[in-house]
């Protein structure tokens, strides 16, 4: 074998160690990769702590090509969530994943109506999130507060979260129309309880402005309210102590704008059409012609 022989054998063994080390690097997995783990990577977590993070749960090998890739992906920005290894993945990928936030976790869709009060909540989402503790959240839960809406969240979500999103949401959509309760005269908490008591009492967008302007109007007589959706106001001449229930934007309005009108009483047929009285008696006539069969 001579000499130019001796270099080529040389040059492809170098190569193919070159090749296997490349790919060791750049393409194999750890051999203990948790296949299937979900890792959750904590809000405000540097490039240095998260490479630390994935090297100690075996997702990658190397810190230093991990960081590097990062950099390169996205200049040293990690997107913190909960992040699912399906399979075995290269750091590269990893890195790619990481910085870009794909965590390959599909949200859950929730819809919470207008009207549910915290026990409805818990038991919406206790059927949507494993992590959810239905007790924690109503010792937690302040009621009225937490605003209706289609939410998405993670599988790993637990009732923190769900207080967390639903409460900063009620904070997003009240600061709208903060100026308009506070030029109603009335505290934020009395417009909420009035909207909570709406929601429960109205059946469609026609009947709450009115609705209000007959329970307001009761509240300025001295009357007690006399509301099905909460008994105690048939006891009481004011306001409850708290919400009923979490109104939306609409009920919230109608309790800012209630709409000015001769009746004092109302009710709800079996359609859901609503008949006003502006009497006792006449009240008395509408439940014989409307409610009785």
């Amino acid at each position: 074998m001579d000499f130019s022989q001796k270099n080529f054998i040389f040059c492809v063994l170098g190569l193919i160690v070159f090749l296997v080390f490349v790919n060791l690097l750049f393409f194999s997995a750890p051999n203990n990769f948790p296949t299937g783990a979900i890792l959750n990577i904590k809000e405000g977590s540097s490039l240095r702590s998260t490479s630390k993070y994935l090297e100690e749960n075996h997702i990658i090998s190397s810190r230093v090509l991990f960081e590097t890739f990062v950099i390169i992906f996205e200049g040293e920005k990690v997107v913190s969530g909960d992040y699912l290894f399906e399979n075995k993945i290269p750091v590269f990928e990893v890195a790619r994943r990481v910085s870009k936030g794909e965590r390959h976790l599909a949200p859950v869709k929730v819809t919470i109506p207008e009207g549910f009060n915290v026990t409805d909540i818990a038991k919406a989402f206790v059927l949507k999130l494993p992590k959810f503790n239905q007790d924690n959240f109503l010792k937690e839960a302040k009621e009225g507060y937490l605003f209706p809406d289609t939410y998405f969240f993670l599988t790993t979500d637990n009732e923190e979260d769900v207080l967390q999103f639903m409460s900063n949401n009620f904070e997003k959509k009240i600061s709208t129309i903060r100026p308009e309760i506070i030029s109603s005269g009335k505290s934020e908490k009395d417009i909420i309880i009035m909207a909570s008591i709406i929601e429960k009492e109205s059946k469609g967008d026609t009947d709450r402005e009115f609705i209000s302007g007959i329970l307001w109007k009761r509240l300025k007589m001295g009357m007690p309210l006399q509301v099905d959706a909460d008994l105690n106001t048939y006891k009481t001449k004011e306001l409850p102590e708290n919400p009923i229930a979490n109104p939306g934007l609409k009920a919230i309005k109608a309790a800012i704008y209630p709409k000015a009108s001769n009746y004092l009483y109302y009710l709800h047929d079996k359609d859901g059409n609503i008949h006003y009285a502006r009497t006792f008696a006449e009240h008395v006539l509408n439940k014989q012609r409307y409610l009785k069969n």
